[in-house]
């Protein structure tokens, strides 16, 4: 089968398609990538071929600043009525331009893709192509769930629930500019409006199957993924997006509790959010902290903290050769590493706020498998205590072995392969 892939330009949105595709490639499928100029050559180490960007534009991590400067100045609904229509939107007609003119050249069976990439709609509808996506459960639910990215536990009193349902409107009312956009394009192809609840998850209704990273361990009690939405367990990478650095001697010898802390690939460009307060916190204390960088700033960091051994700072460490090493992670709350962090069974130390991370981080704490610290910027004093707390605390170590032995129960390739073939067409 032609098996086109594509994700928007970030880490947690492309790292997870990776090992799906490489596996797919090598059970016989002629599979190619869409991609744009600074992810084409992470596939092309993976062996696969490359259709790069033609008309649209590759908002990244490391350009997201320069492009619209504004944004780190937004907060609350602001930023998610920014982010709804400039990084979701904004390049939906571009990105569907660009795959219709590469399915002349290239005839998929299959379009398989980030749910986030909101073209996937186009290319159900428009194209009539078979659309498998990935996603994350917290943005895939039906029934009474919290609306995303505030945050919220499941409303246990009236109040509670007064306040989940206005700000669920707050949502729909922040994603306004996003749908009036996204409606704009679908009208040029022909395509009725979607209505004003329509994002984040309406778009990948339209996908045949949706395979969410991880299992109900990250979900509150109730949870229901919509009719087309399966939980497969975690969906590695196929080796790390950028070289990684070998695990350090002092980490692989010492005997010490390991920490490791992470601010991940997009929101890492200020260490004094999290990993300036984590090295600050433990530095005089009986750990060994690592802190990988995403490759911002490690430099200087290491100049910082030349003076105390136990600190080590690396652009890149492949998790899954650091985190069975280590005593616990504190993270900003990616999703991809902590269902990482949770399959090797280490307690978490949340502090994300934005970009939906507070979502993950709140179930971290509501299943017990680890602290949500509820800040951007948490303190040196909060973050020691509750690397103290995660430590001691034996509910948590149970919690995250009953979590760590549901992700063991699932076989994602084997779903998504056998999914495949359910769609099997002969060859030409």
């Amino acid at each position: 089968m032609r098996i086109l892939f594509a994700s928007l330009p970030a880490d947690g949105h492309f790292n997870p398609l990776t090992g799906i595709a490489v596996h797919l490639a090598a059970v016989g499928h002629d599979v190619r990538w869409y991609a744009g100029p600074e992810y084409a050559p992470r596939v092309t180490r993976l062996g696969i071929p490359v259709f790069p960007y033609a008309a649209a534009t590759e908002v990244t991590a490391g350009n997201l600043n320069l492009l619209y400067p504004e944004r780190a100045r937004l907060r609350g609904p602001r930023l998610m009525s920014f982010d709804g229509e400039k990084l979701f939107v904004a390049n939906v007609g571009a990105h569907f331009r660009d795959i219709v003119a590469i399915r002349e050249q290239f005839p998929f069976d299959l379009f398989f893709c980030d749910g986030a990439l909101y073209a996937e709609h186009l290319v159900a509808t428009v194209l009539k192509v078979p659309v498998f996506a990935t996603a994350m459960s917290a943005v895939m639910a039906t029934g009474d769930n919290p609306p995303p990215f505030f945050g919220l536990r499941p409303a246990r009193s009236v109040a509670a629930r007064v306040r989940e349902k206005a700000l669920g409107r707050l949502f729909v009312i922040a994603n306004k500019r996003a749908i009036t956009a996204y409606n704009a394009t679908l009208k040029i192809h022909g395509l009725p409006p979607v209505p004003p609840d329509h994002f984040p998850a309406g778009p990948m209704g339209s996908a045949t199957r949706v395979f969410l990273n991880g299992t109900p361990c990250l979900e509150f009690p109730g949870y229901r993924p919509p009719p087309n939405a399966e939980f497969v367990g975690e969906l590695a990478p196929a080796r790390p997006s950028f070289p990684a650095g070998e695990l350090p001697a002092r980490v692989r010898l010492t005997t010490s509790r390991v920490v490791v802390v992470s601010q991940g690939t997009v929101d890492n460009t200020d260490p004094d959010k999290l990993i300036v307060p984590t090295i600050e916190a433990l530095k005089d204390e009986p750990y060994v902290v690592v802190a990988t960088t995403g490759g911002v700033g490690t430099q200087v960091l290491r100049g910082r903290y030349a003076d105390h051994p136990n600190v080590v700072v690396e652009d890149f460490i492949d998790y899954r050769t650091l985190l069975p090493r280590a005593d616990v992670f504190v993270t900003s709350g990616g999703w991809g590493s902590t269902v990482a962090a949770i399959g090797a069974g280490v307690p978490l130390v949340g502090a994300g706020t934005r970009e939906g991370k507070n979502d993950l981080n709140v179930r971290v704490a509501y299943k017990g498998l680890g602290v949500d610290l509820r800040s951007e910027h948490p303190t040196p004093a909060a973050i020691r205590a509750a690397v103290g707390r995660v430590n001691k605390d034996r509910a948590i170590r149970t919690n995250l072995e009953l979590a760590r032995a549901e992700l063991a129960a699932y076989d994602p390739m084997g779903i998504i392969e056998r999914a495949v073939a359910t769609l099997a067409v002969p060859a030409p």
